[in-house]
């Protein structure tokens, strides 16, 4: 029996997760009013893929900034920078606020996040987040402690060199998304990946590097419940490193 989305129109590209996702809050409603049990024999979840994701190789990672630098949109290569070296998620990113942000002490403090074990964590800034930050803030010489490092602006282009330049940044909301400016980067920088897979790509090299579980769990906000089952999905071993 195949799920119909609950809201609009049914979409035959939904993916089987998502379909999964509504039907669970459909199960939920029925087992309210003790429906459920009569359609549970009928109704299977259908088969998620757990295994999706990659890592970047170290070739991929150096042909972001240079793409960046063509791109309009000037906090995508900070946001890229920020993903690989500290593993927050696309939303911890563009919710974060200067408040959170400590150059001092080299480290952020995750607010709203997906899952309760991530939010509030501490994610240290090594030399490369670190720079790229301090060189972002003097963007932003007015900031306030409650506004967005990335906040909601638009992008136009002089008549004359076409030089693109932000207007209207509203530094109360946060930016909306890097969709478009992210396919265009990522096409540029030959580079086929998920915003997502730059997390996996931080996972990736924090477990070369040997890190333990339990510190790489606290750095992108795993519970101790699930730590190995998530550091063996994110982690995408080079044959070189396997060997």
């Amino acid at each position: 029996m195949r799920f119909v989305p609950l809201a609009g129109e049914a979409d035959d590209n939904a993916a089987n997760k998502t379909i999964n996702n509504e039907l669970g809050t459909l199960r939920a409603i029925l087992r309210r009013h003790r429906l459920w049990a009569q359609l549970a024999p009928d109704i299977r979840m259908l088969p998620v893929q757990a295994d999706i994701g990659v890592a970047l190789t170290r070739q991929q990672e150096a042909n972001f900034p240079e793409a960046c630098a063509a791109s309009p949109s000037r906090s995508l290569h900070p946001a890229i920078t920020l993903a690989l070296r500290t593993g927050l998620r696309h939303g911890e990113l563009r919710h974060l606020q200067w408040r959170q942000v400590d150059l001092l002490n080299k480290v952020i403090t995750v607010g709203r996040s997906k899952t309760q074990s991530g939010e509030g964590r501490s994610v240290p800034l090594n030399t490369t987040a670190t720079n790229t930050l301090t060189s972002w803030v003097q963007q932003f010489p007015g900031r306030q402690p409650e506004h967005f490092v990335f906040p909601s602006e638009r992008v136009g282009f002089s008549d004359v060199h076409r030089v693109a330049r932000a207007y209207g940044t509203d530094h109360t909301k946060p930016i909306t998304s890097w969709k478009v400016a992210w396919i265009r980067v990522r096409k540029n920088a030959e580079v086929d990946c998920r915003f997502h897979d730059l997390r996996h790509t931080c996972v990736t090299r924090l477990l070369e590097q040997k890190v333990a579980f339990p510190v790489v769990a606290s750095l992108m906000g795993w519970s101790p419940a699930t730590m190995t089952r998530m550091a063996k999905r994110y982690a995408h071993f080079a044959d070189s490193a396997t060997r």
